[in-house]
């Protein structure tokens, strides 16, 4: 694989140039578009992941099903696709923007900074087992939604899950997640 570049964007979340990931993460990380996605099977379990130990950005926490960056010029419903298959293995439908406005800034311990405009997508899958990508992902499991309401008390969620639970859950069990439409994408990202 290439040098995985990412979409940086300015303060209207309009795209205004790329750069390589790796060297982007600091304690200055540029305002980037990125997305999160949850995974759901029809009984209403949602795959929760751990980052890979060793990973630049905010290694060991626990967070939702995969996270990543839109290529230059990739739609956000083909970035959510590559992601679940190269970090899960998993092949999945019912992709649904649910909070496609969302953002936030992150510092972890090491001062390192996340700084992403990060729709969060529900996809849904028959799957029961996923095949990790061990540079992403250390572990996962499939939990009730109680469960990962619950995980949001735990210092080691990542904070961005975190800030996404205040969002998702008002608005009930994730199969019961209303499609927010792509509107509310940012002009940088199509569907």
């Amino acid at each position: 694989m290439g040098l995985e570049e990412i979409v940086l964007l300015n303060q209207d979340d309009e795209a205004v140039g790329t750069a390589p990931k790796a060297e982007s993460h600091h304690q200055d990380t540029p305002y980037h578009l990125a997305f999160s996605c949850y995974l759901v099977r029809p009984d209403g379990r949602v795959l929760i992941t751990r980052r890979a130990l060793d990973k630049r950005t905010f290694p060991g926490v626990w967070t939702g099903s995969c996270c990543g960056h839109p290529g230059p010029g990739e739609g956000l419903r083909d970035a959510v696709l590559r992601r679940l298959d190269t970090e899960l293995g998993v092949t999945a439908g019912g992709l649904t923007p649910v909070l496609p406005g969302f953002r936030y800034r992150a510092t972890a311990d090491d001062g390192l900074v996340e700084y992403e405009r990060c729709p969060v997508v529900r996809a849904v899958t028959t799957a029961t087992d996923v095949r990790l990508d061990p540079a992403e992902v250390a572990a996962a499991e499939w939990r009730t939604w109680d469960e990962c309401l619950e995980l949001v008390e735990r210092p080691e969620s990542s904070p961005w899950y975190r800030m996404q639970m205040a969002e998702l859950a008002p608005l009930g069990a994730p199969l019961d997640w209303p499609d927010a439409g792509t509107a509310g994408l940012p002009p940088a990202l199509t569907w």
